[in-house]
């Protein structure tokens, strides 16, 4: 009888993952490349030692409970709001997380969001495709300077200082706003400056979003804070959908209190606010912050040590709740 912890993986992960996975582990999986029911994960954490799970998973304390010996929950993702942390700590279950070797990737993706957006590059490929485009017009498609124009970092995480470097190269006033402040002589070094929310909204004119969601941050960009943005700005988030009000950005789009917005994230994912699809002044992408071969490879791997920390009772490299005791 082999003495390789037994895991439950909810949706298939990149080849080289899934290669550890088979050799290091007794692997039972979801084979269908979508998300599970309640009703599914339950049975399929029943006997197993470790749960690795994705952020559309819902990890909460009747799921947690269906199995008393289950010992780590171990999220793809770096995000972790999708399981009930009180709950796993109060049955002793470490949660883990993976963070930084996403941070490169998703920044990058706000600067495609960006440039998608305030170039109006998605407008321009539906024209063309359309069979619309009679040639070159001094006033087709007009939008806004990237180079040289001011960006508010909303969150300075690892993938919010990630986008500092970027903005240099565009020449870029940087701007942030932070739960805690950095030191000045740090504000210098990088090259950005502090400001209040408000004053950030107000100046930018392009807002990006890098807060992990929580009760704090849920709704933190909604109608009166739209309202203090230019009607020349953009709003961008990579960060999480809650943490934008999606039915106030849709009135604010529609009627130009801002000039547009770059999502990747949805507040009520893979759901939209039904007006979103229509509005020639969003650019919409479905979640792929992470999406490269390299970073969600590298995902696989610390969420695969994570899980076969916690499985060994030992404590996962990447825990996201202190209160787990592995003595």
């Amino acid at each position: 009888m082999s003495d390789l912890p037994k895991i439950f993986l909810t949706r298939e992960l990149p080849p080289s993952s899934m290669k550890q996975l088979r050799e290091r582990s007794q692997l039972t999986m979801n084979h269908e490349d979508r998300a599970l029911t309640k009703q599914e994960l339950i049975a399929g954490l029943q006997g197993v030692d470790g749960l690795l799970c994705q952020l559309t998973d819902i990890i909460d304390d009747e799921v947690l409970g269906a199995n008393p010996n289950l010992k780590v929950v171990s999220n793809f993702a770096v995000g972790f709001n999708n399981v009930d942390i009180a709950s796993a700590s109060k049955r002793n279950i470490a949660v883990t997380n993976t963070p930084g070797v996403l941070s490169d990737s998703t920044a990058d993706m706000a600067w495609a969001l960006m440039f998608a957006v305030a170039r109006r590059v998605v407008e321009g490929d539906r024209f063309v495709r359309a069979g619309r485009w009679e040639g070159w017009a001094p006033l087709q498609y007009l939008g806004l300077d990237i180079s040289g124009a001011t960006l508010g970092l909303v969150g300075l995480g690892r993938i919010g200082r990630a986008m500092i470097p970027r903005a240099m190269g565009f020449n870029m006033k940087v701007l942030y706003w932070n739960r805690t402040r950095m030191d000045i002589a740090e504000e210098h070094e990088l090259g950005v400056e502090y400001a209040e929310l408000d004053e950030l909204l107000a100046q930018s004119d392009f807002v990006s979003l890098h807060v992990a969601l929580s009760e704090g941050t849920k709704h933190l960009i909604n109608e009166q804070r739209l309202g203090q943005m230019k009607p020349t700005a953009y709003l961008i988030n990579t960060a999480r959908g809650p943490v934008v009000d999606e039915k106030a950005l849709v009135q604010a789009l529609q009627s130009n209190v801002i000039a547009g917005a770059g999502l990747d994230v949805f507040e009520n994912e893979p759901k939209l606010e039904p007006a979103l699809y229509d509005l020639e002044n969003a650019v919409l992408a479905p979640h792929l912050g992470s999406a490269t071969i390299a970073t969600r490879s590298k995902m696989g791997e610390l969420a695969i040590e994570n899980c076969l920390a916690g499985c060994a009772g030992k404590r996962p490299p990447n825990l996201v709740n202190p209160d787990y005791d592995d003595a």
